[in-house]
């Protein structure tokens, strides 16, 4: 009986630190907010590639795509455009981050918000980080490019990369691509 307690006891410890993880810093309201200002007229743009498009994005963005949905939130005012905002939810380690990837209306990266982070605190590459991803074009977005690591965020830092690159190729072959014609 008291092995059976410890080992109750144990299952309760361990889903009870691995649920403490687990943080949400902003609601989708919030995140919109953050990237466009208090007020703004959202909507939503809804992009469905074909295979010629999803293998360029591919191609360029060095990621798969696991959708043939994508949708960026366009934020206006007074129908101007003053940009695009994607939220991407990836798998880092074991357990999903959420990040808000928001694009200039040409499509430079302009903010990178964590919008929830369920693998340890430690592994949350810093606000910084992320800021020295702007003004970088998706080409130089590569850690043989000139991106650091971050010692101990190794696969974080790695999939932050991956989902800005994703929201950026997507935008060039989409949206930049569509206005050209």
């Amino acid at each position: 009986m008291r092995i059976f307690k410890q080992l109750i006891l144990g299952v309760v410890l361990t889903v009870t630190s691995a649920s403490s993880f687990a943080t949400v810093f902003y609601s989708k309201t919030e995140a919109m907010e953050l990237a466009f200002g208090v007020g703004t007229t959202i909507e939503s743009l809804s992009l469905f590639p074909d295979e010629t498009q999803t293998a360029r994005i591919q191609q360029i963005a060095k990621v798969n795509l696991e959708s043939g949905l994508f949708t960026f939130y366009v934020g206006k005012n007074q129908d101007k455009i003053l940009g695009y905002a994607a939220i991407e939810t990836t798998t880092v380690r074991t357990k999903p981050e959420t990040l808000m990837i928001v694009l200039t209306p040409e499509g430079e990266l302009s903010k990178v918000v964590t919008l929830a982070f369920h693998e340890p605190a430690e592994y949350q590459p810093p606000d910084t980080w992320y800021e020295k991803l702007y003004k970088r074009t998706l080409t130089d977005m590569d850690f043989n490019k000139g991106v650091d690591g971050i010692t101990g965020a190794t696969l974080s830092t790695r999939a932050g990369l991956a989902s800005v690159r994703k929201v950026m190729a997507i935008y060039q072959e989409m949206i930049k691509n569509k206005e050209a014609e």
